[in-house]
């Protein structure tokens, strides 16, 4: 187990429970605690249903826990604000998405810049250049998403993960939408860039090749930490 003050990210005894239209209630997560490193990679794996989508929401603060707790360098993100979560994933976390979440009306340099500029970060556009030409997409970097195939928006994806310098990634099925080929670049890549950078980085993921690259796995089962 990872030195909680260490850790980039700690979760204690989390649970999550929705409540049903019959007056029952469901839990998805319970009892879950974990420690990740920084620079660790880690993958959460499970069947579908077991809450790996419900955990990963919880650890970016896009959801709130029943109860636990979740902390982002050291920020407990269950006493925050909405608006402070989302500060926190600002200043910390980047984001791989199975669908790409590129902005259509944007060019792919555009999509980079946006994280950069709402960051406040000055030269946004030479930074995300830069990242743009680290993933070998210089040739691409006024196309449209809709010009792009879906590896090379992929490649955007992570390059506008990686732009802010986030102390931690969080990547859902990132080559789930991906042919085999492709899929293995995207994740040659993405394990290129956390060596560089020593970001941390977990993944949801059902694919097993995937989870074996990573430092670990979590595995989820009925809302359960798998031991």
């Amino acid at each position: 187990m990872v030195n909680g003050m260490d850790a980039v990210i700690k979760v204690e005894r989390l649970e999550k429970t929705v409540n049903l239209a019959d007056g029952g209630r469901l839990t998805i997560l319970q009892d879950i605690s974990f420690s990740v490193a920084p620079a660790e990679t880690v993958a959460i794996v499970g069947a579908s249903g077991s809450g790996k989508s419900t955990l990963l929401g919880l650890l970016a603060g896009l959801d709130v826990p029943t109860s636990g707790q979740v902390s982002v360098q050291g920020k407990d993100l269950s006493i925050l604000s909405e608006d402070a979560r989302a500060q926190v994933r600002g200043a910390y976390i980047g984001f791989v998405f199975q669908s790409f979440q590129l902005l259509p009306a944007l060019t792919a340099l555009e999509n980079v810049m946006m994280p950069l500029e709402l960051a406040g970060r000055e030269q946004a556009r030479d930074i995300a250049r830069q990242c743009l030409v680290r993933v070998g997409l210089e040739q691409r970097l006024s196309h449209y998403p809709k010009h792009l195939s879906g590896g090379e928006q992929q490649r955007v994806a992570l390059a506008r993960a990686f732009a802010t310098s986030p102390s931690l990634l969080l990547a859902d099925e990132p080559t789930g939408n991906l042919d085999s080929d492709t899929g293995h670049q995207i994740i040659e890549l993405m394990f290129e860039l956390n060596r560089e950078t020593r970001t941390t980085m977990i993944l949801v993921t059902h694919d097993e090749s995937l989870a074996a690259r990573c430092g670990r796995s979590i595995r989820l089962r009925a809302g359960h930490l798998d031991t």
